[in-house]
């Protein structure tokens, strides 16, 4: 039974999966919107959702900055993408309560016919 376990497998290792988690949110924190597929869509929402209202709390927060800038340096494991977290997306939504992400459908891939989406920042 799958009771309190978070997160889906996506048919990868650990390792692959969470390396997969970690380079697709950085590319959304970059570049502002992904087109991927709807299930790492699905995967990776809540994640980065999290990850910007602690970059929110951060900036709210002096004594909390520093610590938040580490836990999403951390998850994120790249330095320029927890930058582009802090300086640039979450001053952006600093009035919005949540929902920060939109999925745009874009219909099933040539290939196999998997549900294409693009994921991007609102």
């Amino acid at each position: 039974m799958r009771h309190r376990v978070a997160g889906k497998k996506l048919s990868r290792s650990t390792g692959h999966r969470k390396a997969l988690r970690k380079n697709l949110m950085k590319a959304l924190f970059i570049h502002g919107r992904i087109r991927t597929t709807e299930a790492k869509a699905r995967a990776i929402r809540p994640e980065a959702e999290k990850l910007i209202t602690l970059a929110k709390r951060g900036l709210a927060d002096a004594s909390y900055g520093v610590h938040a800038r580490r836990l999403a340096a951390a998850r994120l494991s790249d330095k320029q993408a927890a930058k582009v977290l802090f300086d640039q997306v979450a001053p952006k939504y600093a009035e919005r309560p949540g929902g920060y992400t939109r999925m745009l459908k874009l219909g099933q891939r040539q290939g196999d016919g998997a549900e294409m989406v693009i994921l991007e920042l609102v």
